[in-house]
């Protein structure tokens, strides 16, 4: 065989091309065929693959494969704690035509209630306490404290993590709390905190603490960049949730020179929102299999802050057959009749949302996005500016922040519902990465939110279509060249 070798190397070199060209060919058809992306996807990499057929082979091993539809989560845990049987309670009552009746004025959201509850599998909480935070010292302050105050458990999931000042501060809290008899579960994303390494929590995992990383980075190539785990939640003692979009790190504070001031949205809970929480805390934590918690009862005490919000905590990922968070999206953009506030980062919609923004502003509904100056991901940020400004043709008013950067991912319809949590407006969040939102039903807390979406008003920049016409030839280029890619970012 070694004899061979040299005329089998040599045959390789002399049909490289036709060889690549074949690879290119089953590549493709495994893409129309066995993925089943969707359409634009499907182009796009197909796309990829002729242009640059070397490069775009490993691109797609790094980013296009999809993950396979085994669920990671074990649903036993909801049964465990009896929450499916409450779940299921709920499911019949509304199949019975019997709804709970938020606080929400005039607004009929039962299709949404339905949807959420009967088909995505989400509890209703009707007893809960929400407080917002839109600046990134308070919201660390407040969590602080309560990490102080743990008297059982801290759970901890994040997608960034980082060992600078903040990460420092926040990590020294739950060393200390772990010293104090407090068990301490971290789980952090392997790819968003590629930056800290499991010997970084050495002294916590000493003093009995776990550290776990999410879809762990394995050497020279990892087949799940795509697949990430973006949420953002912590729960102590099962009495208090966090969840949102700030990540821990300096910038999330504004010590950035880059992005300056980081305006973003995160959530207090208390009451019965924080059950959601901790459940889909044990499952993302025993997904990973390692010091799994096998008896979760513990974490789900009977005392609690109760108050009278209604809530219900919306997740969604690659693993799931339904876009969950981008329905409840849909469905808000569509039930609205009078406004709809948007805040996201990343405006790179599918057709579905796009489309139904656009059929709202021709059906008089005032629509209003907030998207950052500035990119922190330069595609993303052309594909953005370009996609807004379409609406601009439409009626919306559509505004980039100047202060800082915008980080929220926020939606507000007729001052009564808001959805608040990890998810962009993009393909990313709506089905390569694992979210987490909060939807409210309570005018109360929706004048906040509007409030609060309003409040910094002065640092936003309103594009006008004579300034968006009269844009600059480069400009055109890097939006033509993002949205041609869109479906991969």
């Amino acid at each position: 065989m070694i004899h061979y070798l040299p005329i089998i190397l040599n045959f390789i070199h002399k049909n490289i091309s036709t060889s690549v060209l074949i690879l290119n060919i089953l590549l493709s058809i495994v893409i129309v065929f066995r993925e089943k992306k969707a359409s634009a996807s499907t182009w796009a990499w197909i796309l990829v693959l002729n242009f640059i057929p070397i490069v775009g082979f490993f691109l797609y091993l790094l980013l296009g494969r999809g993950l396979s539809r085994v669920r990671l989560f074990d649903l036993q845990i909801q049964k465990k704690i009896g929450m499916m049987e409450e779940l299921a309670k709920q499911q019949e009552r509304m199949r019975l035509g019997d709804y709970p009746k938020p606080s929400i004025g005039n607004i009929d959201a039962r299709g949404l209630i339905h949807m959420v509850t009967v088909f995505d599998n989400n509890y209703y909480a009707s007893h809960s306490k929400v407080k917002l935070f839109i600046d990134g010292h308070k919201k660390f302050d407040a969590l602080i404290k309560d990490i102080k105050n743990a008297k059982h458990h801290i759970h901890f999931e994040y997608y960034i993590f980082r060992m600078d000042g903040l990460g420092k501060e926040v990590y020294s809290e739950l060393l200390a709390a772990q010293k104090r008899g407090i068990k301490v579960r971290m789980l952090l994303d392997a790819w968003g905190s590629h930056g800290v390494k499991k010997k970084d929590f050495r002294k916590l995992i000493h003093e009995g603490g776990d550290v776990i990383f999410f879809f762990p980075i394995k050497p020279i190539f990892s087949f799940r960049v795509n697949y990430r785990n973006h949420r953002k939640i912590v729960v102590i003692d099962g009495k208090i949730a966090y969840t949102g979009g700030f990540n821990v790190g300096d910038e999330y504070l504004g010590l950035s020179k880059k992005f300056g001031y980081w305006r973003d949205n995160h959530l207090r809970l208390t009451g019965e929102g924080v059950y959601s929480l901790q459940n889909r805390f044990i499952m993302d934590w025993n997904s990973q299999h390692s010091n799994e918690i096998k008896k979760p009862k513990e974490y789900f005490p009977k005392e609690m802050d109760w108050g009278d919000l209604h809530l219900q905590i919306v997740t969604s990922g690659p693993d799931s057959n339904e876009e969950e968070i981008k329905n409840a999206y849909l469905k808000m953009i569509n039930m609205a009749q009078k406004e709809i506030l948007i805040q996201t980062p990343y405006y790179i919609p599918d057709d579905s949302i796009h489309e139904a923004l656009k059929t709202a502003l021709m059906s008089g509904v005032s629509v209003r996005l907030q998207i950052p100056n500035k990119p922190d991901h330069p595609f993303v940020y052309w594909a953005t500016y370009s996609f807004a400004a379409e609406l601009l043709d439409y009626g919306a008013v559509v505004e980039t922040y100047e202060k800082g950067f915008v980080h929220a991912k926020t939606m507000l319809i007729d001052l009564g519902i808001v959805s608040i949590g990890s998810a962009n407006i993009d393909v990313r969040s709506f089905n390569l990465d694992f979210e987490v939102n909060a939807l409210i039903y309570n005018k109360d807390f929706a004048e906040k939110a509007r409030k609060a979406f309003f409040a910094d008003e002065v640092n936003y920049h309103v594009i006008t279509k004579e300034e968006y016409d009269h844009r600059l030839l480069i400009v055109r280029f890097k939006e033509s060249l993002a949205r041609l890619i869109s479906p991969l970012l």
